[in-house]
């Protein structure tokens, strides 16, 4: 048998570690280990059409279907895979969290006949200094899984507003309601489209996006995210 020296002293020297819990990985598993895997808390909202997180734009906007793959708790396993990807460069992580994510919708009847998904764009600003925008890197897992192609021009972002972290509802609302732009509206007549995005909050960012595209004729819209706060 073969040894690979080079890619064994890397090993030794940069151990692959669980992005989810920072354990050493074994040779066969890749970025989550076994045990997070079986552990990360699922949400099941995408077989529950009025489930919590759809209830939170009833009046607002209309979606079809609301739903999060995972419970996102502080320190959770979750928590570390979401700032792997958005603190740490990790795009590996949102590709994982994208296939998990794809694997509930391609066996959801809410989510069937989707014809886009949507990635909610960040500032191009913001995307040079990540290397990525976070739900792109989600939506390309999710489309690895599902084979639904990917519209990442269809909307803009032209604002780049500053982080939604500790505001308030109302905060978030105010910082994101005018900064996207709809483009090509009418590749999007009478489609079903998927919004893509990391964590689902209070909604504000989903619901700017929403709003949009409603403006296209016969649209239908839906929202997926890798996860939402905790039962």
């Amino acid at each position: 048998m073969k040894i690979n020296y080079i890619d064994s002293l890397i090993g030794l020297l940069y151990p692959s570690v669980c992005a989810a819990c920072g354990a050493s990985l074994f040779k066969w598993e890749k970025l989550v280990c076994t045990r997070c895997r079986s552990l990360l808390p699922k949400t099941g909202y995408e077989l529950n059409e009025d489930n919590p997180l759809a209830r939170m734009f009833y009046g607002k906007v209309g979606l079809k279907a609301v739903t999060a793959c995972f419970f996102f708790s502080k320190e959770g396993k979750v928590q570390h895979l979401i700032h792997e990807l958005k603190y740490k460069g990790n795009g590996d992580a949102g590709v994982f969290l994208g296939q998990e994510l794809g694997k509930t919708l391609k066996e959801a009847p809410l989510f069937q006949g989707l014809d886009y998904l949507i990635p909610v764009p960040l500032h191009p600003k913001r995307e040079r200094q990540r290397g990525y925008n976070q739900s792109m890197m989600i939506a390309q897992g999710i489309n690895e899984v599902t084979g639904i192609p990917i519209g990442d021009k269809f909307l803009i972002r032209t604002v780049n507003t500053s982080t939604q972290t500790h505001k308030t509802k109302e905060e978030r609302w105010e910082n994101v309601k005018d900064i996207f732009e709809l483009r090509h509206p009418e590749r999007l007549e009478g489609k079903y489209v998927l919004l893509v995005d990391d964590v689902l909050t209070t909604g504000a960012t989903i619901e700017a996006c929403a709003v949009k595209l409603s403006a296209v004729p016969e649209i239908t819209i839906s929202c997926a995210t890798a996860a939402c706060a905790g039962n």
